[in-house]
């Protein structure tokens, strides 16, 4: 059990990273594309900038699933890939089906990865939240300019 809530423990700290990593580029990208002028003040320009970082963010996700599942590979929970992945996704995502279990020794880590994806969607959903304000707020500001030049 302390082999698993080690295991878990780091999986979730690089699971972090990865996330932070993600948000560190987008974000970078972000000020790059400020810098140069490229981000339209339109409802359309920050719905298409909100797309772009949602899609990301969840190809973020997904190679932090993918790492789940290599673990789980590792620790022969599973023998091939795709059902270690779909095992790792059904868990990130806390739906737990149960159509696919783990063993009793590797159970602590299915629940580690459930509050790992707890904790990333959460992490997600702030950065979403807060880039769609700052971006709804400068369309709001853009259009408020713009009427009162007429």
């Amino acid at each position: 059990m302390v082999e698993n809530l080690i295991l878990g423990v780091l999986v979730m700290t690089l699971c972090l990273v990865i996330q932070c990593v993600v948000v560190a580029i987008l974000l970078l990208a972000l000020l790059r594309f400020e810098k140069k002028g490229r981000i339209r003040d339109t409802f359309i320009g920050a719905s298409v900038l909100l797309a772009v970082f949602t899609l990301v963010m969840m190809a973020g996700t997904l190679v932090q699933i993918a790492v789940w599942a290599g673990v789980f590979l590792a620790r022969a929970e599973f023998t091939d890939f795709a059902t270690a992945f779909y095992h790792s996704m059904v868990n990130f995502a806390t739906l737990g089906y149960g159509d696919i279990v783990m063993s009793e020794r590797g159970r602590l880590l299915g629940a580690l990865e459930a509050t790992n994806g707890v904790l990333m969607f959460g992490l997600t959903t702030g950065v979403l939240f807060s880039v769609f304000s700052a971006l709804l707020h400068r369309v709001w500001d853009a259009q408020h300019r713009v009427s009162e030049a007429r």
